[in-house]
């Protein structure tokens, strides 16, 4: 006899029919099933691009831990009130310090919204074949602060959301229905690159660098064809961060791949920056650019 845990489920009682493949669920959400998840998570947002006519996108990057400027305040002088009451004083301590080092990140929040309310602006004069699209990790922090942008001009904006432990969730700004949750991190890395003309990336931590360094060397290898304009937003903090003027002068990289990227400042600066490179790419008109 066949053990149990071996037999085909059965869905109709009264005839006996053996379920139906794409109906077993404990299949599906087996190993023998990954196949079938991995090309869920190609298929289903693909059509939904289609359906939306949403062929290029500009990808925003950037801290899960940043707020603005105003959310900054607000949790602060919480924490301030929770230290003066003696609650939890060793924790409360612990949590001021953290978040006073992340203090200088609301700046790029503030103006994470602002560029993108410039960018999205902008696209709205474009012909729809034509037209960008802000795509974001759809997290909070750096990634809020682009569907935010995007979304006080009334753009679709897309979020490609994963499931993680902590961190993670999808913020309020995303379009409804380009809001999407990814299982595989690979199949969400490639729907940040395939439609990406453009990269704007904001200060960040492991996540960001990872996503930035695959598109550096997926350019820098000619891996993909065109060319994607990438920014690093704010220059102190990225050189700070890395020397990569260190990795030419050392022959690590040549000279002209610290061409691959821009470092910028303000969101005038990005928005003329990223401004330009696309209209070139797409032979935009002048008249449709001013």
């Amino acid at each position: 006899m066949i053990p149990i845990k071996d037999r085909i489920l059965i869905n109709d009682a009264e005839f006996g029919h053996p379920m139906k493949s794409y109906e077993n669920a404990e299949f599906l959400n087996g190993k023998d099933g990954r196949t079938l998840r991995i090309l869920s998570e190609y298929l289903f947002p693909d059509q939904y691009l289609k359906k939306n006519h949403i062929y290029n996108t500009i990808v925003v990057f950037g801290s899960a831990r940043s707020l603005s400027t105003v959310d900054y305040k607000i949790k602060m002088t919480d924490l301030t009130d929770k230290l003066q009451r003696g609650i939890d004083v060793e924790k409360i301590n612990n949590e001021i310090e953290k978040h006073k080092r992340l203090e200088f990140t609301s700046k790029y929040y503030d103006e994470t919204v602002r560029l993108v309310e410039m960018l999205t602006s902008w696209v709205k004069k474009l012909p729809t074949q034509k037209k960008f699209y802000i795509c974001t990790g759809g997290g909070p922090g750096m990634m809020e602060a682009a569907n935010r942008g995007a979304h006080n001009t009334d753009s679709p904006n897309i979020g490609y959301n994963i499931q993680l432990p902590f961190e993670q969730h999808p913020n309020k700004y995303i379009t409804p229905e380009l809001n999407f949750e990814f299982h595989y991190f690979f199949m969400r890395k490639f729907w940040f690159m395939y439609h990406a003309k453009a990269m704007i990336a904001m200060p960040g931590g492991f996540g960001t660098l990872d996503e930035l360094f695959e598109m550096l060397t997926l350019q820098q290898t000619k891996v993909i064809s065109k060319r994607i304009p990438i920014i690093l937003y704010g220059e102190k903090f990225w050189k700070s961060l890395i020397n990569l003027e260190y990795l030419a002068e050392i022959g690590m990289i040549n000279h002209e791949d610290l061409d691959l990227f821009q470092y910028c400042d303000s969101p005038e600066e990005a928005f003329d920056f990223i401004k330009k490179e696309l209209s070139t790419y797409l032979n935009i008109d002048t008249e449709i650019n001013d």
